[in-house]
């Protein structure tokens, strides 16, 4: 099969209630690529382990963020005017509700109280006034600090002023918010959707803070980042923690217990050479993300004009399936139709926000220098998102092989193109091939393959055999089959047996389909 596509999703079709998955072992790899850490291809066993429990980040964070385009080239004008755009835009519909202000917002100096201030050319009414705005437009404030003397700008830093600091950023809340009696007595007057704002939180202070790592003064990160995560509970909010430690320290390894995400790479540049380096560094850490705590390669450069359409495509397709947050890096206000098209499909953002949480991953390379690649992921309803990634200089045909995906050859998969919207292929097995254009080409390639398996039980409802090396579950046991001691992604109860799956899999209430099922075994 030709074709310039690539992502898609792989469904499988059932006939009766009981389905299971079965995996294979990893296949092997390449010489030059580092196998997961485990024999399970979607290796999730130090996820949870130190994990912080805000009740935030529980699928990555979606929204915007000044650096990338502005640097330190921002307002709150500008602020003001990307609330409007993103509303006006659709995206915040979608879920892109963090609109973070990076570096460059303070004053060069503290105030005589020792407070940071915002500066007074660019932001003369003050961040407060600004967050009213930004919230009053259903969005989430973000603000930007560094565990340092410094800001990476050279701007005041947060070391020794953690408390002080976290206090401010909680205290730039609305009356209306501090005052609730006095606001509903207000709202009697003003209607429902006043009352909506002020049970909910939504106009309030500051919701997200990145904590850069400049002028750090060499102490350790594992020191330095501790202060502001005790700082921040303390104030009563929940504040999304966002550790940009650089991956220097490898903070995969101990930033769970502290922030809702870590930076496991330098920044990213708007170019091909640096999109490719950073998701191959962010993959080495898949196994420690989750709900919660996810690693964090960086915001997206789709939009500011330094890679191809394509390559912008397989930027934002990657990003989704590693889970990493989604924090668009352009100028809103004036993207083309090209960008909208990227960062506004629905089904490529829904492998991003999928509640099962697990990261994909790197799974099988190829051709000359690992340029052809097969990354993957398992999803919710019984589905696994592939990527097949060309990063060769011409086009080839990349095959997903059923094994390297961790499922068995038999297995009957349909194939649905999420960035063409549309079904592919029905009833394959083994494996499934496309011609993928180089990343230089003008034509759609580099997506990622989106693939959803259900294996059907081959006796029409007795346990099958049990597979040595499952994909989540050290036990050996089956975990799709639907029951009174298990459970299908779609929402029953959990299998006791699979720890790793219960540390990131929330429990709903189980479907009608697997209810009627359970009451009749």
């Amino acid at each position: 099969m030709e074709s310039s596509m690539c992502i898609l999703i792989l469904c499988l079709s059932a006939i009766t209630p009981v389905i299971r998955a079965r995996v294979v072992p990893v296949p092997p790899l390449l010489q030059n690529y580092e196998k997961p850490s485990s024999n399970n291809i979607f290796d999730n066993s130090m996820y949870g382990l130190l994990q912080l429990n805000n009740g935030l980040a529980r699928t990555p964070p979606m929204g915007w963020n000044s650096w990338n385009f502005f640097a330190c080239d921002i307002s709150e004008t500008v602020i003001k005017e990307t609330a409007d755009a993103l509303v006006a835009t659709g995206l915040a519909d979608l879920g892109y509700v963090y609109l973070n202000i990076d570096d460059c917002w303070s004053a060069s100096e503290r105030n005589s109280q020792d407070e940071l201030v915002p500066n007074p050319k660019t932001f003369p009414s003050g961040i407060k006034a600004l967050a009213d705005y930004v919230h009053e437009k259903g969005l989430k404030l973000g603000i930007y600090s560094d565990a340092g003397r410094f800001t990476c700008q050279v701007l005041p830093g947060s070391i020794y002023h953690e408390n002080d600091d976290a206090k401010l950023f909680a205290s730039w809340v609305s009356l209306w918010y501090m005052y609730p009696i006095y606001n509903i007595l207000l709202c009697l007057d003003v209607g429902i959707e006043c009352m909506n704002l002020i049970f909910h939180g939504v106009i309030q202070g500051v919701d997200f803070l990145k904590y850069d790592n400049c002028y750090n003064l060499g102490i350790n990160p594992k020191e330095r980042y501790p202060p502001m995560r005790d700082a921040l509970n303390a104030t009563g909010r929940t504040i999304f923690y966002s550790i940009c430690e650089w991956g220097v320290d490898d903070p995969a390894l101990w930033a769970g217990e502290l922030g809702n995400s870590w930076r496991t790479t330098d920044d990213i540049n708007d170019s091909w050479a640096s999109m490719t380096m950073i998701a191959d560094l962010n993959d080495k850490w898949a196994a420690y993300a989750g709900p919660g705590g996810w690693n964090d390669p960086d915001m997206l450069e789709v939009g500011n004009g330094g890679m191809t359409y394509q390559e912008y495509r397989a930027h934002f397709s990657i990003w989704a399936l590693m889970k990493a947050p989604l924090l668009i890096g352009c100028d809103v206000r004036s993207m083309t139709a090209e960008t909208l098209e990227i960062v506004t499909n629905k089904e490529v953002i829904a492998v991003n926000q999928d509640p099962l949480g697990v990261q994909g991953r790197k799974v099988y390379v190829s051709g000359t220098d690992d340029c052809l690649q097969v990354w993957a992921g398992p999803l919710t309803g019984h589905r696994i998102a592939v990527v097949l990634w060309n990063r060769c200089s011409k086009a080839a045909t990349i095959t997903a092989a059923w094994g390297a995906l961790g499922l068995e050859s038999s297995t009957s998969v349909s194939v649905r193109d999420l960035w063409k919207h549309e079904d592919v292929v029905t009833d394959k097995v083994a494996s499934f091939r496309a011609r993928v254009d180089a990343h230089s080409c003008d034509s759609a390639g580099s997506e990622p393959l989106l693939a959803t398996t259900k294996e059907e039980s081959t006796d029409g409802g007795s346990e099958g055999s049990k597979n040595p090396n499952p994909i989540f579950s050290e036990t050996g046991d089956d975990f799709w089959a639907c029951g009174a001691s298990t459970v299908d992604l779609l929402g029953c109860r959990l299998f006791d047996g699979m720890a790793s799956l219960e540390k990131i899999l929330e429990v709903n209430p189980c479907s009608s389909a697997c209810k009627e099922f359970s009451s009749a075994n």
